[in-house]
């Protein structure tokens, strides 16, 4: 993972800390400081593979995520979407891929099947979410596949990995590197 001292998310959330307010002339707000707050710890936690830094003043977040070593995603970047409701941090964001991901809990508008709603609380985090879908992709979750086709090529891992990284390669290169 590049340093944050070259790492645009470091740089987007550097603006945000230093007291910068969205555009518009809003206020940050309650749920604006603890979004900062969580982006910081994330910034700071050390976990590899994983980023996120503001989009917008609606409270968007764009993260990125690097497949883990001795997983088919391996070396794969995925730019994310993440959307945080009023009612943050009580109630769930929605977390979306924007780089096609082909897997079987992911479907092909980049919806994921990820069960935060049942299991969300105020402790959850911007890091826990990333951490989360970061291991989603080694794993699957067999009973709630979004994209069958992708659940049935899994049960062969050289067939999946030869298509997931020919469809990677292409697909990826129309929303660009995740993180710049």
């Amino acid at each position: 993972m590049a340093s944050q001292k070259g790492d645009p998310a470091a740089a987007s959330f550097a603006v945000a800390r230093k007291g910068a307010e969205p555009s518009g002339g809003t206020t940050w707000g309650p749920m604006g400081k603890r979004l900062q707050h969580e982006l910081m710890t994330l910034m700071t936690s050390g976990d590899k593979g994983i980023s996120a830094f503001p989009e917008s003043d609606n409270f968007s977040n764009v993260g990125a995520i690097h497949g883990a070593a001795g997983i088919v995603y391996e070396d794969l970047r995925y730019k994310l979407s993440l959307e945080f409701p009023s009612g943050h941090p009580y109630n769930e964001p929605t977390a979306k891929f924007l780089t096609p991901c082909y897997h079987p809990n992911v479907n092909t508008q980049g919806n994921i099947c990820l069960d935060l709603k049942d299991k969300w609380s105020a402790l959850c985090d911007v890091r826990t979410i990333l951490l989360s879908i970061q291991s989603l992709l080694g794993e699957h979750n067999i009973d709630s596949s979004l994209n069958k086709r992708a659940a049935e090529l899994w049960k062969n891992p050289t067939a999946f990995k030869k298509y997931l990284q020919e469809t990677y390669w292409i697909n990826s290169k129309d929303v660009g590197a995740p993180g710049q």
